[in-house]
């Protein structure tokens, strides 16, 4: 063979090479440099170089995401990388709901005046109208209504416009009110069902309690005007959870205060 087809016949073989497949493209330049010349076999193992870069790179479509297959070999792209490039998906769909007040529970989560303000949480505030109007639709249906603090708080520091009324419990917890507090046994001695979640913040309490319902086997309701956050992108966020989650989506009804009626009223 000759010099020239020699060159030609190593051209190819990196030229074709998976990223793997180069390591042994090496040891043959290895053993063909004396053969081949010095200038010859710098100018194939600056091509081989060239893959190998072509290989830690992803490629990239129209849109500059990252494809699938060999050239996502040793990436070390992540959601990091691709965060600018991410479009929020679709919102999910919002449905009326007619609630049964006799198996069906209010939980007003963390509303109080400490992380409810326009100073920390200006979000909340404009949310309390509308939390108020479905609490005096559930205690005049007579649907039980459960009230939730922070681990710090104190039932004197919910907010005036939603304050509790005698006989109406309250547990105190961090995110999740299951976590070693009475709720479910509340909800299961008053024979509940389905949750109401209204309350701050979306992705503290409210994501993780809805989270602790439906996997106690309750049904989920969580009006997306009556939870709020310090951010827009939170609240989007724990809507997209609980709609899309495998834990909270098959349990979870997505809607507004404006849309949940209830079937009765109660004393």
């Amino acid at each position: 063979m000759t010099k020239a087809q020699r060159v030609d016949d190593l051209s190819k073989k990196v030229a074709g090479s998976s990223c793997a497949d180069l390591v042994g493209v090496v040891g043959t330049l290895g053993g063909t440099a004396k053969a081949l010349g010095r200038t010859v076999t710098g100018v194939l193992v600056l091509l081989m170089v060239l893959c190998v870069a072509s290989c830690r790179v992803p490629a990239t479509d129209s849109s500059g995401l990252a494809q699938e297959g060999p050239a996502m070999e040793g990436s070390e792209r992540t959601i990091i990388e691709e965060w600018p490039d991410v479009e929020a998906p679709a919102p999910p769909e919002l449905r009326e709901v007619a609630a049964d007040p006799q198996e069906t529970a209010l939980l007003v989560l963390d509303m109080q005046n400490r992380n409810c303000n326009r100073e920390r949480r200006p979000r909340c505030v404009a949310s309390i109208p509308r939390v108020r109007r479905l609490l005096d639709a559930a205690r005049a249906a007579g649907a039980p209504v459960i009230y939730s603090l922070t681990g710090g708080g104190a039932a004197t520091d919910i907010r005036e416009e939603l304050a509790l009324r005698a006989g109406e419990p309250v547990v105190k917890s961090s995110v999740d009110k299951f976590h070693q507090t009475e709720l479910e046994e509340l909800l299961r001695t008053r024979g509940v069902r389905a949750v109401i979640l209204v309350g701050t913040s979306a992705h503290g309490a409210v994501l993780h309690t809805a989270t602790g319902a439906a996997l106690r086997g309750f049904d989920v309701i969580v009006p997306v005007d009556g939870m709020s956050a310090g951010d827009a992108y939170a609240e989007q966020y724990t809507f997209w959870h609980l709609a899309n989650a495998p834990g909270t989506r098959r349990r979870t009804t997505m809607t507004r205060c404006s849309m949940i009626s209830f079937t009765g009223e109660g004393g």
